[in-house]
């Protein structure tokens, strides 16, 4: 899938909407067995000659010079076909459940429609897809997004609270110098219509395909109108955006609480992106200048991104006493290949952002508060996991995360980067289990891993860091006390969202992100 295509069934269901958008092989396995006679297009079932035997091997090949390598492109001339046995071996010998995959004919489908074939189709036992994290991207636009942070849009994030008529959208965060803060657009405001159509009521095709539009712009240049309720306003007000290349702000509002226990440190993290090295240093230098006891960890839009990132942060958490010499993860993948050397807690940064081998700075904390919801997904929840395999006492504070113990390395082929599972992360006690998630431990029903703390509703009512604002007060609440108030935002049934079709309570509402930005990412040294 393709992003354009990624985009469109991203924002449809997103409103629950029906319709508006027109390694090498090891020589066997897989899903066929032994194999058999060959077809009439040659494709065997169940052999599998090695995936260098059609790597680059491209129906429309790159060329000039490949921004990531400074080297010529490696792409040939080739087609639909050799792409597909490119995939299908490819596939067969990384693919974290390679033995789960139905072995088709590469011969019978485009390349897209293939590679969304190629993965496992069993279902948990909570009834998700075992398998709901598979995509591709454009590799020129994912390598803009990935390193840079850059892509096109507003600089609003948008949260669905309710997908269908009555809708509610809501802005649940804004990056700085953006069109939207240009705008005065902040969190809380209310989304009632894009031009001229009816955001809340209407529900024609036609009606939600320029909603999608308007909330999801294709690139950079275009201009849309909104008809927006701030928050606390008794009047709606109108304004035009444009949509721009935004440059993500991974790191944002750092500040510190003061209580009569001590000061209490606060920051917002949005995403595990390469400029978030330097960011999260500076942040962690910040609070460190100013002695504070204890840190609120807000990750609750944090889809994920570079594992080493999250390995680096939880190093500047805990300090080299809790973690020193132990495992911050560790990567197993499918029966063919053993698990890599275990990722230890970070010391040092990795250049991603800034110089190579730099001691990173530390709070030395035995405890840390993290606030979340279901967009707290992977990386970010190797955080969580992380931690707590060494002792490190979490205390969350929110709702149940995406659940996503998986990952990839992110592969490049005749321009499209494939992501498929390849591993499984646990941590240094061997605990990886939370496909479900975790959840605050006063949750009640809820499936997830249970974790220390409080089921609290977002509160969009109040800007994020705002000591009043709900999941900030009850984690400075509970840091007092150690109680919490009554579970909020987690009555009512889960339901499926986003590109994944992961779980989330509707309370919380779906933050529109990339699917780039929901996993857990390694490096290809």
């Amino acid at each position: 899938m393709q992003e354009g295509s990624t985009r469109c069934l991203f924002a449809l269901v997103a409103f629950a909407v029906l319709s508006g958008c027109g390694g090498s092989g090891d020589g066997g396995g897989g899903s066929g067995g032994g194999g058999t006679a060959a077809n009439a297009t040659g494709w065997v079932q169940g052999v599998f000659a090695p995936s260098a035997n059609f790597v680059a091997q491209c129906a429309a090949p790159r060329s000039g010079i490949d921004s990531a390598t400074g080297r010529p492109f490696p792409d040939v001339q080739g087609t639909t076909l050799s792409e597909n046995n490119w995939l299908r071996s490819w596939i067969n010998d990384l693919y974290l459940w390679y033995d789960e995959v139905v072995d088709r004919d590469p011969a019978l489908s485009t390349t897209p429609a293939y590679f969304d074939s190629l993965k496992t189709t069993a279902i948990t036992p909570s009834g998700n897809p075992k398998d709901r994290f598979h995509f591709t991207f454009e590799t020129s636009a994912w390598l803009a997004l990935s390193q840079s942070g850059v892509s096109a849009g507003y600089g609003a994030e948008w949260a669905v609270i309710a997908r269908s008529p009555p809708r509610r959208i809501v802005v649940a965060y804004i990056e700085p110098g953006s069109p939207a803060a240009a705008a005065n657009l902040a969190r809380g405001a209310e989304v009632l219509a894009i031009d001229g159509v009816d955001a809340v009521n209407d529900n024609t095709q036609s009606g939600v395909a320029r909603i999608n539009a308007g909330l999801s712009p294709a690139g950079s240049g275009e201009t849309h109108t909104f008809t927006v309720r701030d928050l606390g306003a008794a009047t709606p007000r109108t304004l035009q955006m444009q949509s721009a290349n935004i440059t993500l702000t991974p790191v944002q509002n750092v500040a510190t609480i003061a209580t009569p226990s001590g000061t209490v440190g606060y920051m917002l993290f949005n995403d595990h992106i390469a400029t978030a090295e330097s960011a999260l240093i500076n942040a962690i230098n910040t609070l460190k200048a100013a002695g504070v006891t204890d840190l609120v960890l807000d990750i609750r839009y944090n889809g994920g991104g570079f594992l080493d990132i999250a390995s680096e942060l939880a190093f500047m958490v805990a300090g080299g006493g809790a973690s020193a010499g132990r495992t911050f993860e560790q990567i197993i993948f499918n029966r063919k290949h053993a698990a890599l050397t275990p990722m230890p807690f970070h010391s040092t940064t990795l250049g991603f952002s800034g110089a190579d081998g730099q001691p990173l700075p530390t709070l030395n904390l035995p405890r840390v508060f993290v606030l979340t919801g279901p967009g707290t997904c992977s990386a970010s929840e190797s955080i969580i996991n992380g931690l707590r395999g060494v002792g490190v006492q979490v205390i969350q504070v929110g709702s149940t995360t995406c659940g996503k113990p998986y990952g990839f390395f992110p592969q490049d082929n005749c321009g499209t980067t494939y992501f498929a599972i390849q591993f499984k992360g646990v941590n240094a006690a061997g605990f990886g289990d939370y496909s479900d998630g975790f959840s605050p431990s006063n949750s009640g029903s809820v499936a997830g891993t249970p974790v220390p703390g409080c089921a609290v509703a977002d509160d969009f009512t109040h800007a994020l860091g705002d000591p009043a604002e709900a999941r900030l007060a009850a984690a400075l609440a509970y840091r007092m006390t150690a109680s919490c108030p009554a579970p909020s935002g987690l009555a009512l049934p889960s339901v499926k969202s986003s590109i994944q079709s992961t779980l989330v309570q509707e309370a919380d509402g779906v933050v529109i992100k990339s699917p780039w930005r929901e996993n857990r990412m390694l490096r290809a040294d």
